[in-house]
């Protein structure tokens, strides 16, 4: 029984720090009209950009965007891996690409873009070397 309890409060623990990725870029702007939020945009690449992963890991894992997002953001990854063991379904990639020529015609990785309910380009921006709390304030004065 005690290892159900504790399993139970790692289990909640992790969902509660998780951030929510949407895996469909028309249903997360389906949640961004419903939920009345921004959309955070982003374009990576997740097995060869170098900045996208520092970016992932010290801004996206932060707790402290975490808990921005978590009740003002809708997020939505457009990948672009590289190497064939992290490639997308031909789908998948076919909208990031799509989504790459609307919003990131000129390639640039890793990019950030806000978006409105509307698809509005709120603002841009890319890696930057600030603190999770400055990049945030840094996202916040786009929106």
């Amino acid at each position: 029984m005690k290892k159900i309890i504790v399993l139970f409060f790692v289990a909640l623990a992790s969902s509660l720090s998780a951030q929510d990725w949407q895996e469909d870029y028309t249903q997360a702007l389906a949640l961004s009209k419903e939920d009345n939020k921004k959309m955070v945009l982003v374009f990576a690449g997740s097995d060869w950009c170098a900045p996208c992963i520092k970016l992932d890991k010290t801004i996206w894992q932060s707790d402290e965007f975490k808990k921005f997002a978590q009740t003002d953001l809708i997020l939505y990854k457009a990948d672009f891996p590289r190497k064939k063991a992290n490639q997308l379904s031909a789908e998948l990639s076919a909208k990031n690409k799509e989504l790459a020529e609307k919003f990131n015609p000129r390639g640039h990785f890793p990019l950030v873009v806000l978006l409105s309910e509307k698809e509005e380009v709120l603002g841009q921006t890319g890696y930057l070397k600030l603190s999770p709390k400055e990049y945030v304030a840094h996202l916040k004065s786009m929106l």
